[in-house]
């Protein structure tokens, strides 16, 4: 019994618009986007009519190249279907066509038929074809055509069922792009919330856990007048914090203040002079406009390097100087602390991490970042941000 809707026609040579349609069809949905699997699905259909087979099937191959997963059928018992959810992408003439990236006819199947153990393979159908779906030579994954009689498709029909091939296969190369390309944006917007969370909160908490010996020690001495120093101290800062995480929450990153560089850096290093008293020496020379992308990382590669110095290098002393000029903006934190830790000794308590935020924010902008030891003792940071030439918008 003849299982084709009537109507359809099988493509030979001299009826070749059934196959220009499919082919426009194809090409229409990969412009538009189509799902990916509703797009192999949807043609598996067509192409099993149109080359006159009794079944077909389509598989996407997985991400090793091990293993082909079923994504359509078209004809095959449900048994044998089910059976065939996951197989070998080396295996028999799949494989082979996987391989060699080539359409293979045979008339072999009963390693098929050892495999999955259904009388369909030998008996039903007798002949089937492999079409690999590749971009380049880069096979993507597979469909299979199988034929109840020995008849090999003319020539023109392999040709079509070749294109449709290349066609589907760019279809699946654009969606593994468009996943890896998904996953690295992923990867990256974490990496950006861990680089806001730790300027913005850790710093603060960090703050906190130091302030809080003293608060007990201010506590156990009777020192009043001092436990509420530190309890306000506290306060604030928490207050920050709390005040930070939630412009994360809700923009995904921590503002500066709306006047500018200038004003925020003043502030900040008001604030770091107020918690550590460790004097800081600013050399402001800052030109308006600057890109606001640009303020922004400079605001918090200044904001982790203070912090690395209050944290770890028992300073005395400090000095910030900020210029723009030409075309970068530079940037240089000192200290006359401790140094930078010997080679191979690795430094504490997360500076290691800070460090590497500094050099992801400089680089986000097309800038550099150095970290060395200041000429008299202590460490010096230095960042280059570049600007845009004079004319060009910010």
């Amino acid at each position: 019994m003849d299982w084709r809707p009537r109507g359809c026609l099988p493509v030979n040579q001299t009826n070749a618009t059934p196959a220009a349609a499919l082919l426009a069809e194809i090409t229409a949905d990969l412009a538009a986007g189509a799902d990916l699997r509703a797009l192999l699905d949807r043609f598996l259909e067509p192409l099993v009519r149109l080359a006159d087979a009794r079944a077909g099937t389509v598989r996407m191959l997985s991400p090793d190249s091990r293993r082909f997963e079923l994504v359509s059928t078209r004809g095959l018992p449900p048994a044998l279907a089910c059976a065939e959810q996951l197989m070998d992408s080396h295996c028999g003439f799949c494989g082979q066509g996987v391989d060699e990236a080539r359409v293979v006819w045979t008339r072999e199947l009963r390693g098929c038929a050892e495999i999955t153990g259904d009388a369909f393979f030998g008996e039903t159908c007798r002949c089937a074809l492999a079409v690999p779906l590749r971009h380049g030579q880069r096979v993507l994954g597979i469909y299979n055509l199988f034929f109840e009689h020995d008849v090999q498709p003319a020539p023109a029909v392999l040709a079509l069922l070749r294109s449709v091939g290349e066609l589907l296969g760019l279809a699946l190369e654009k969606h593994r792009l468009e996943a890896e390309n998904l996953r690295a944006t992923v990867a990256q917007e974490r990496q950006l919330m861990a680089a806001e969370v730790h300027d913005a909160v850790a710093q603060n908490l960090t703050f906190v856990k130091m302030r809080l010996p003293l608060l007990r020690d201010a506590i156990q001495a009777g020192n009043q007048e001092g436990a509420l120093a530190f309890v306000e101290d506290i306060r604030e800062t928490l207050g920050e914090a709390h005040s930070s995480l939630r412009e994360i929450v809700t923009h995904f990153r921590t503002g500066i203040d709306p006047r500018g560089l200038a004003p925020a850096l003043a502030a900040l290093a008001g604030r770091f002079t107020a918690r550590t008293g460790i004097p800081l020496e600013v050399d402001e020379a800052l030109a308006a406009p600057l890109p606001d992308a640009v303020q922004a990382e400079a605001f918090h590669i200044v904001q982790e390097a203070l912090a690395n110095i209050e944290r770890h290098a028992h300073a005395r002393h400090g000095w910030l100087s900020i210029r723009a000029g030409g075309r970068a903006l530079e940037l240089r934190v000192e200290d006359d602390g401790v140094g930078t830790p010997a080679a191979g000794a690795g430094p504490a308590d997360g500076a290691h991490y800070g460090m590497a935020i500094m050099r992801e924010r400089a680089q986000r902008v097309g800038g550099t970042l150095s970290v060395g030891p200041r000429p008299g003792g202590g460490t010096t940071v230095h960042c280059a941000l570049p600007l845009p030439a004079e004319g060009d918008k910010p």
